[in-house]
């Protein structure tokens, strides 16, 4: 079954997110994600917002797992760290 990552993202640093970004799409295309929302215009209808989000589908759970605990991912997370809040939570797509 598909799985998704999804990311809530504030940025502090945007040079920093930036060169995160620049790392870590390769990272995960080359993981077979593929992005379905990226930065898109959103509503925050409930809880506490944040100013960017990403959906991406992966093949399945156990791809989008090791894609975040890749070495290549992980060292474009170093970026992010500092420059950004972030949560990302994986799901797998039941239906």
């Amino acid at each position: 079954m598909p799985a998704l990552w999804i990311s809530h993202v504030t940025v502090s640093d945007p040079e920093a997110y930036a060169e995160y970004a620049k790392r870590a799409v390769p990272v995960i295309e080359a993981m077979g994600g593929e992005f379905i929302a990226r930065g898109a215009a959103f509503k925050q209808l409930e809880g506490i917002g944040a100013e960017r989000h990403t959906i991406v589908r992966f093949p399945d759970l156990t791809t989008a797992e090791a894609c975040y605990h890749s070495p290549a991912y992980q060292a474009a997370v170093a970026f992010a760290d500092g420059a950004s809040e972030r949560s990302l939570t994986i799901i797998e797509v039941s239906a």
